[in-house]
């Protein structure tokens, strides 16, 4: 995984990624910036997303919300979550129990259809995740997020800073009422992102693991950058605490190597892949696929992003160089819903993209 090899000057490298991109078919999607919204973790949980409901029409939110579970959880899903939903709290933690019910209250729903949707969204997460390491030692982070429904999900796709006592404590990219993150940032410290891995019997491990009070995979990133107080703290949450789901947990730090992919089953970790930029691996790409095995030939995301990272270089890799190399097809694609782009040393830099097919 090392810098292009040859003997050009200083403006190979960019001349060889713009060459790239004029030679892969690129949908060349536009995009426009995700709403910004804050949520305060001084408020209680079960009012703490009221201010956010006024930037959208209930109508909507509700026929969006019940299209999605019916297409997306199966039905003896719904006959075994929604009886249990009026007890949430005894399956689901604080604040994430009072969270829901009070998006439930706000949005006109019952409990049982909040969770299930939660529960949806944990399911279909395709992604593609990177992590770079520049040559100044600057670790950069991007990510595309891919998910059917796009037509709905770019309409409530949303940047949150979470706030504690006036400050920002971390940020995150989500869907209006959905409560966990798959992507987020905790400044100065670190950046997550999620893809999912699928294992086969989703919904049935899932379930299980669920009543038996394990964490939904998004709920446990959200967690982690919440109370996780350094790189490696993270890590460690990351990869070891009970989830209900496998799942690909992309990791960046604010110092030099200080970035990994965690490959996750139930239970802990499979793998723990490094960056290691003094043997030539200074990026990491992982879409939805075990990188030590091909990805199929039907949805080849890694080879792409690895021949646009090698023509870029080390040395130009930057969060421009990083949202380029992620609009190209098939890396986006017409389920991508958002590009987000971040680094912990930058926080204020966090960027998040919704991308629309023509």
């Amino acid at each position: 995984m090392g810098r292009p090899r040859g003997g050009g000057g200083a403006w190979t490298a960019p001349v060889l990624l713009l060459l790239l991109l004029l030679l892969l078919p690129s949908p060349g999607f536009p995009s426009q910036p995700a709403l910004q919204c804050n949520v305060s973790l001084d408020v209680a949980p079960e009012h703490r997303w009221d201010p956010v409901v006024s930037y959208f029409d209930p109508a909507f939110l509700q026929a969006a919300i019940a299209q999605i579970i019916e297409s997306v959880v199966p039905r003896w899903v719904h006959n075994v979550i929604r009886p249990i939903a009026e007890k949430i709290e005894f399956y689901v933690t604080q604040p994430y129990a009072g969270e829901i019910r009070g998006l439930c209250r706000a949005l006109g729903i019952n409990v049982g259809d909040g969770l299930l949707l939660n529960l949806a969204y944990e399911s279909t997460a395709y992604c593609t995740s990177i992590i770079a390491q520049d040559s100044n030692g600057y670790i950069y982070h991007g990510r595309n997020l891919d998910y059917p429904f796009g037509d709905i999900l770019r309409k409530i796709t949303i940047d949150v800073d979470f706030l504690k006592n006036g400050k920002v404590l971390y940020k995150g990219t989500t869907f209006f009422g959905y409560i966990g993150l798959w992507t987020g940032q905790s400044p100065y410290k670190f950046t997550i992102s999620g893809d999912e891995r699928d294992s086969g019997k989703w919904w049935e491990n899932a379930v299980a693991a669920f009543l038996n009070h394990d964490v939904p995979v998004s709920w446990l990133a959200r967690t982690v950058l919440s109370e996780a107080d350094c790189f490696e703290t993270a890590t460690l949450m990351l990869s070891q605490t009970p989830i209900i789901a496998s799942v690909y947990y992309i990791i960046g730090g604010a110092k030099p190597n200080e970035g990994m992919i965690i490959t996750r089953n139930r239970k802990g970790p499979l793998d723990i892949w490094p960056l290691d930029p003094l043997t030539g691996g200074w990026y990491r790409v992982e879409t939805n696929y075990d990188h030590w095995r091909p990805p199929p030939p039907s949805d080849d995301r890694r080879t792409p992003a690895m021949k646009a990272l090698n023509a870029t270089g080390q040395e130009h890799i930057n969060l421009e160089s990083l949202y380029d190399i992620l609009s190209i097809h098939p890396i986006m694609n017409q389920d991508t819903v958002y590009t987000t782009i971040m680094s912990a040393v930058f926080p204020e830099r966090y960027t998040t993209r919704i991308r629309f097919p023509e």
